[in-house]
């Protein structure tokens, strides 16, 4: 059951799960380790104030393993607070037994180390400046050493009147090389929060291109797998289509004296020319090079034929239409795949608000911006988090696949554009689209 748990956590709690096996550790070593120097050196230490302090790290310990038992997410501040506990309980322990005198004091760049693995910048510089504040505290206040009964002055001598307070720039050269223990761990702290900290954060960048790179190839399969039923579909519809075709042609000759039932007739065969011209047309085009379809078109007469020729199949639509931009018109590379989704967008704007569609063109030297905005009810939080995910619609159904956006925004992000999807004060939702434009058109052209 615990392996399971482990496989699904979160990186957070995974370094939550290490800390508290590096506390078991760091606990273990510090009973050891008092056990040496008492029992094998013959060194006295305060066990009265050490072991209460070795009693509550491990309490902690304890209420670690059994948050780490519940389904809360683990956050950036909870890990920093589990290391200012461990490093406050490695400065109680450094206190009772020599302060910057123990050689064990350099493990205060454990919990930097930590640190600067697992959390970003600011933190990190805290740990620091806490580490390097208890350490510097330590050169002055601390409990010395005894061996034999007798105090060991291994950092500072009390001499000079100073009782109880040791500074580091006495005792001679051993007190110089207890100053230049404090200097290196200063130094070592500065250089671990800054080259740590910009290694671990090129590890995130790197995850983060990683994860951004199989979400694309995660999309262009899809995108793949629709491109090839839309194929097989178009195949197989012709067929039934060319039947469709034949039979309604001899029912208009059958029927030719019934005036209404050949107007119905006429229209149905209409229909289905319609769908052949547009398979027609989806298989000629999926035969064709990419390169050989793109065209220079300037921007205002692209826009302008797209909605005319919307206008045609959504005539019912009240639109508003705001353009504004320097002259000369600048150019855009445009194809067929490229006004379909646009087109796809102004239909989803136009079902959610068949009254009123309002668009709004701008553009410069080097952007197309175009919002397509409903007066609709807007989008939920839920479609807001799911808008764009293939087969994910809002529509009743039967009314929609939920791949209209989809394709909108993969092939608007082909041409090197965003789609980005907001919702209106006033109610209803914007598709705010941006897309690259050549230089602009000289002035002959124009």
């Amino acid at each position: 059951m615990f392996s399971q748990k482990q496989t699904a956590s979160t990186p957070s709690e995974n370094n939550l799960r290490r800390l508290f096996v590096l506390r078991i550790i760091a606990i273990v070593g510090q009973i050891v380790a008092i056990a040496a120097v008492t029992y094998g050196i013959g060194m006295h230490l305060p066990l009265n104030l050490m072991g209460p302090v070795i009693l509550l790290l491990t309490a902690f310990n304890f209420l670690t393993w059994l948050r780490l038992q519940k389904p809360i997410p683990v956050s950036d501040l909870e890990l920093l607070g589990q290391l200012l506990v461990d490093i406050a309980a490695l400065t109680a322990l450094l206190y009772t037994s020599g302060g910057s005198t123990n050689p064990f004091v350099s493990l205060f760049l454990l919990p930097l180390t930590i640190a600067a693995a697992i959390l970003p910048s600011r933190p990190t510089w805290f740990v620091a400046a806490v580490t390097v504040s208890c350490y510097t505290l330590l050169l002055f206040y601390y409990v010395p050493l005894t061996h034999n009964g007798s105090e060991l002055q291994m950092a500072m001598s009390m001499e000079h009147g100073m009782e109880g307070h040791n500074h580091p720039g006495s005792g001679g050269d051993f007190g110089l090389h207890v100053l230049g223990m404090w200097f290196n761990f200063l130094l070592s702290a500065s250089l671990i929060a800054i080259f740590v900290v910009r290694m671990a954060g090129s590890i995130r960048e790197r995850d983060r291109l990683l994860a951004s790179a199989r979400e694309a190839a995660l999309r262009n399969e899809r995108i793949i797998a629709l491109g090839t039923l839309a194929a097989g579909a178009a195949h197989e519809l012709g067929t039934p289509l060319s039947t469709m075709a034949v039979i309604t042609h001899e029912l208009q000759q059958d029927y030719a004296d019934n005036n209404e039932l050949s107007e119905d007739l006429r229209l149905l065969r209409s229909q289905v020319d319609s769908c052949k011209s547009i398979l027609s047309k989806l298989l000629d085009s999926a035969g064709q090079n990419r390169a050989d379809e793109l065209s220079l078109v300037q921007v205002d007469r692209y826009l302008d034929d797209l909605i005319e020729k919307w206008q045609i199949v959504r005539p019912g639509i009240a639109l508003t239409i705001q353009r504004s931009g320097p002259q000369p018109v600048p150019q855009i590379a445009v194809e067929a795949t490229l006004g379909q989704a646009i087109l796809n967008l102004l239909n989803n704007a136009a079902d959610a608000s068949p009254h009123c569609v309002e668009i709004d063109e701008t553009w410069d030297d080097k952007q197309l911006f175009i919002s397509i905005c409903d007066q609709g009810t807007g989008l939920g939080p839920e479609a807001m988090a799911n808008a764009g995910k293939p087969f994910f619609t809002t529509k009743p159904p039967g009314q929609g696949i939920g791949i209209g956006l989809f394709l909108a925004n993969a092939t608007i992000e082909r041409f090197g554009g965003t789609v980005r999807l907001t919702n209106r004060k006033d109610g209803g939702a914007c598709n705010q689209i941006s897309l690259p434009l050549l230089s602009t058109v000289s002035p002959e052209h124009s």
